[in-house]
């Protein structure tokens, strides 16, 4: 999954309702991808079984846990800085554990352990089941690693708890893994390689959430457009497949229709998908359904189709082009956002130029951009010298997000005097007198409470907006209710 979350410099302590007969206190904490929140459910799902309850106080936790990411050296930092902290309350109480879980426990592996001596575990992505072993060799004074990747493990079986959650809105994950070697990404050495999830797992597991009252679902995958399902492992053998799970095979198309058909009154959304693997067969189900958000957020990464050559993303800038031209034609009502990094070795200002172009042509809705930081373990890092300096990174980066908040001034404008339909999810930031939530394009909305609670669908009559938020007035219920 390319789109990180950047928002909570702090990451995000979860916790979930407390079982009684649980003694001891878990505090784990997460930064980076929406996989990366949803594997920490799966792991507090694991420990509520070995007698762990969730906190959101440090200092009382008997477990530590960190669910990290690898994609950019900022996110790294941040982690290495909070391990500090943890470290320093250790001390203090010396009998709490503390854990590194996720890509950046994969990337380092035993150096947390060796080296650094910050850490009593370091688990990752495939082996959080392991993760109950591995306390045990803690409590008995030996150091846990478990960094080994899986071609089997996607966590089907665990039903995830839901950490600090609004109870209305939730993460499903359908894949795990990618097969996509772009140079500058370190996911398919800390997440191995790409497999899905049995269909009837997912169904099940969307099955639990709505009859718990959750409103809305976003299927989960470093790829979801690649998802297929036939009984097999690797996406890549499937050449290997029977002809009976040939004939049964699941795709991605396939199973959000099955989504969406089964739960008319849910909402629900999907990240992450890569230009070279969406077909129009998901664009058609998105169209045939109402309760599928028209909302893609499609990574580019560059407009210039010889950067997009060295960074060995499978498509080039007309190719994307043509996709955005069939995803406009389809849905008409589509939001689009992406992932942009500036700065890649040999970038060129024409380069640049090429991307700026791009984000013209396709009016993107909002982005995720970031300057290029070099990622130890990738192919770009080990073949191409980071040569661009940081001063026109930093300068293409401020050109690229002054573009992009203006397209996406003008792209809320749309909305202006329209009616929209608006999930409640929570309290606005600014104001405890309004609502705030999503309309099916994903920009969030603020409007007057007055009688309506958390979970409602509502429709909203839009009057004022930014370039990131719409302001408007309820005018009823919609339909979903």
């Amino acid at each position: 999954m390319e789109k990180v979350i950047e928002e909570n410099k702090q990451g995000t302590s979860l916790v979930l309702e407390q079982n009684d007969q649980n003694t001891k206190k878990l505090f784990i904490e997460s930064y980076g991808c929406q996989m990366n929140f949803s594997d920490s459910e799966i792991v507090a799902s694991i420990l509520s079984e070995q007698g762990y309850n969730t906190t959101q106080n440090l200092e009382e936790a008997d477990l530590v846990l960190v669910n990290t990411c690898s994609i950019r050296d900022k996110a790294e930092q941040t982690v290495r800085k909070r391990l500090e902290q943890y470290n320093a309350i250790k001390k203090i109480n010396p009998s709490m554990k503390v854990g590194v879980l996720g890509c950046m426990a994969e990337r380092l592996k035993s150096k947390f352990l060796e080296e650094e001596k910050i850490v009593d575990m370091v688990v990752g992505p495939d082996a959080y089941k392991d993760i109950p072993n591995l306390l045990k060799e803690v409590e008995e004074g030996r150091d846990a690693i478990n960094v080994i990747l899986s071609k089997e493990e996607t966590y089907g079986d665990i039903s995830p708890v839901r950490l600090n959650s609004n109870g209305v809105t939730a993460f499903v994950s359908i894949t795990r893994g990618c097969d996509n070697m772009c140079t500058f990404c370190v996911v398919p050495f800390t997440r191995g390689r790409e497999r899905s999830r049995d269909p009837q797992s997912i169904m099940s597991e969307i099955k639990d959430l709505y009859e718990k009252g959750f409103k809305e679902v976003t299927l989960l995958g470093q790829n979801v457009d690649s998802y297929l399902w036939y009984g097999g492992g690797l996406k890549k053998d499937f050449e290997k497949a029977t002809k009976m799970q040939k004939a049964t095979a699941v795709d991605f198309a396939q199973l959000l229709d099955m989504c969406a058909g089964a739960y008319p009154k849910m909402r629900f959304r999907f990240s992450t998908s890569n230009p070279q693997d969406m077909h129009d067969e998901v664009l058609y189900v998105m169209a045939k359904h109402h309760n599928i958000c028209k909302y893609i957020h499609l990574p580019v990464q560059s407009g210039s189709t010889r950067i997009l050559h060295e960074m060995n993303r499978q498509h080039t800038r007309e190719e994307y082009m043509a996709l955005v031209d069939r995803i406009y034609k389809i849905l008409p009502e589509i939001s689009l956002s992406q992932d942009m990094i500036t700065g890649f070795p040999t970038e060129t200002e024409e380069d640049h130029k090429d991307t700026l172009s791009l984000m013209e042509y396709v009016k993107y809705d909002f982005g995720y951009m970031f300057a290029y930081s070099e990622r130890p373990g990738t192919l770009a890092a080990r073949k191409m010298k980071d040569d661009v300096p940081e001063t026109i990174k930093k300068r293409r980066l401020q050109e690229i997000v002054d573009l992009q908040q203006k397209l996406g001034l003008e792209r809320t404008q749309r909305f202006l005097g329209q009616t929209v339909e608006v999930l409640i999810e929570k309290q606005s930031k600014r104001s405890d007198a309004h609502w705030s939530g999503r309309n099916s394009q994903n920009t969030m909305v603020v409007f007057p409470k007055e009688n309506y609670k958390v979970g409602d669908f509502v429709l909203v009559k839009v009057t004022d907006c930014t370039s990131a938020t719409l302001i408007g007035e309820a005018v009823g219920y919609s339909e979903m209710n």
